[in-house]
């Protein structure tokens, strides 16, 4: 027997299969909507439908795009000699946030986990060794998830490029600025000490 009526019950259910959302949270949000205006709710429905119907991948890098490029490949002041490799979209805002980086990108989709059953092939390291033709690409930048994925991933990269005469560079993983070396793990503080530069 539901608790709720059928509509509340369905969105708390949709609500459910998001990421970091729970059968609380799920609750919660419906509840929120529930008791919002009827043009917010109508707003926001319409926001995640014009995310669906406009917003795609870049036809090069694979990161988010209104258009066939994205807003960085389409940027003519960008370095097109240096590639940052990442997994996913969401990680391209992390990098462009430094504003440090001023190459191009390329989004694997992912990260090479046979447990998920996540293999080279259903990454796009075909698009990659793709862009490396024509000796314009002098460096790739491996910016993966310091955790076992990210590392098979960065081996991986390395593997399939090296030969290629391409270097690659993998950024630097430590301690957070603010953290306290008696919680730093022995493999992150052991990265931070590999990666120590001159002051």
């Amino acid at each position: 027997m539901a608790f709720y009526a059928a509509p509340l019950e369905n969105l708390i259910e949709k609500l459910c299969g998001l990421p970091g959302i729970g059968p609380k949270s799920a609750q919660r949000i419906a509840f929120h909507l529930l008791s919002i205006p009827r043009e917010e709710a109508i707003a926001l429905a319409r926001a995640v439908v014009d995310l669906k119907e406009k917003v795609r991948f870049c036809a090069t890098c694979f990161n988010i795009s209104e258009g066939e490029a994205c807003g960085i490949c389409l940027d003519e002041r960008r370095e097109g000699s240096v590639i940052c490799v990442v997994e996913e979209p969401r990680d391209v805002l992390a990098v462009e946030r430094t504003g440090r980086f001023k190459g191009r990108y390329h989004v694997l989709g992912g990260a090479i986990s046979p447990i998920d059953g996540i293999g080279p092939e259903e990454l796009r390291f075909r698009e990659l060794l793709g862009r490396l033709q024509g000796g314009s690409v002098t460096e790739i930048i491996v910016a993966t998830n310091p955790n076992a994925e990210g590392e098979a991933t960065a081996l991986y990269i390395a593997q399939l490029v090296k030969p290629i005469g391409v270097k690659v560079t993998r950024i630097a993983s430590g301690l957070p600025v603010g953290g306290d070396l008696e919680y730093a793990d022995e493999i992150t503080l052991g990265r931070a000490m590999d990666g120590r530069t001159e002051l």
